[in-house]
């Protein structure tokens, strides 16, 4: 009988530098807001959870800190930024220009976006099934993201990308605030995909309006 070959032997999967890992954590953390607009967060704390030396820790809080998400404060740590009302004014009104825009655009829309978008409201509504608001968050995100592609222009597409951390980070903050809005942003969404799936631009552009206003209200909390 011959014998069996011998076993093949992968070699363990390579994991991320750890200044890449310490980043990922922090930033994730932000933005998930379980480290919220106010902590102080310090090396030693950082590199026990990460399970690294406090090197890489200084470094990803040096690019933290260039992408407006901390302040460094010599000797004491690094503080985490809380989102202030220029800067929800600044991206709502960003998210206005490209998104409206964006809408009209998608109008007359292919069977691909249409699909896309079903595919991505029923991941929203699982996801607030599971009760995983930062998934609910980022699929939310999604949602527009995958219209604005649709539009065919890679600069505006490129713009609408630098605001992703903002937005996921504004998204979870008006969720745990305000758990009504979710059922009303999953019919808002219902609302844009019947308007493009219908082709009408000016509806779609309206819903667009309505719907993202609203978050600049909500995280305000100008509105409960």
């Amino acid at each position: 009988m011959p014998a069996a070959p011998p076993a093949v032997t992968r070699p363990p999967a390579k994991q991320p530098p750890a200044a890449e890992r310490v980043y990922t954590h922090i930033k994730q953390a932000v933005l998930d807001r379980r480290y919220e607009g106010g902590t102080l967060l310090t090396e030693g704390d950082l590199a026990e959870a990460v399970g690294v030396s406090r090197t890489p820790v200084r470094e990803a809080l040096l690019r933290l800190e260039v992408e407006g998400l901390i302040k460094l404060y010599p000797k004491k740590g690094a503080l985490v930024l809380a989102v202030s009302a220029q800067e929800i004014a600044d991206v709502v009104e960003t998210r206005l220009l490209v998104e409206e825009f964006a809408a009209r655009k998608a109008v007359p829309a292919s069977a691909k976006l249409i699909s896309r978008l079903e595919e991505l409201l029923d991941e929203q509504r699982q996801h607030v099934a599971a009760d995983d608001l930062a998934a609910v968050s980022v699929a939310d995100r999604c949602f527009h993201a995958e219209i604005v592609r649709n539009a065919g222009n890679e600069i505006l597409s490129r713009l609408y990308d630098q605001l992703r951390d903002r937005q996921l980070r504004m998204g979870v903050a008006v969720m745990e605030a305000h758990p009504d809005r979710i059922a009303a942003n999953i019919t808002e969404h219902g609302e844009l995909l019947d308007a493009i799936r219908a082709g009408d631009a000016d509806g779609a552009a309206q819903v667009v309006r309505r719907h993202v206003s609203r978050v600049k209200v909500l995280v305000r909390g100008d509105e409960r």
